[in-house]
């Protein structure tokens, strides 16, 4: 559990910035929702999940495992808009947790592979450990945060 910091302005596009926001409580009310729906979507198993907004998305649950956990952290944290993730999930079956690792300009899971696993053919792990969020090998972005899960 702790707090888990993002960049703002990189990241999925579930907050619409269109529309002209009259009353902060219902357009807050409706972030959490949606933030809420995104961990449904992905399908990332947690009971008694509940998001709530404040000076950061706060998170609370109960998950099976720490790999689980991060996912539902990385999944709200890599929304445009969110620049912090307060974790209060908790986890039944836990095992070592993974390093998170902010994607740069230029990097490719291969690349990251290499540095920290040694072996660049090992970029397959880091995909399958960010599973549903990434859909594509090809498909991160700099400002992006990745598990990286131990050898």
């Amino acid at each position: 559990m702790g707090l888990f910091s993002f960049i703002k302005n990189a990241g999925s596009k579930l907050f619409n910035r269109t529309k002209k926001e009259e009353e902060v409580k219902e357009v807050e009310l409706t972030r959490a929702q949606a933030l809420q729906q995104e961990i449904q979507n992905l399908g990332l198993p947690v009971s008694n999940l509940q998001v709530d907004l404040g000076q950061a998305v706060i998170v609370h649950g109960v998950t099976d495992t720490n790999a689980n956990r991060e996912k539902v952290i990385l999944a709200l944290g890599n929304v445009d808009g969110v620049t912090a993730v307060d974790d209060r999930i908790t986890v039944t079956n836990p095992e070592p947790e993974a390093t998170f690792y902010e994607v740069v300009k230029g990097d490719s899971l291969s690349k990251i592979a290499k540095a920290h696993y040694g072996d660049a053919m090992k970029y397959n792990q880091i995909f399958e450990a960010n599973k549903p969020m990434l859909s594509h090998p090809d498909k991160i972005y700099p400002g992006q945060v990745l598990r990286i899960p131990q050898a």
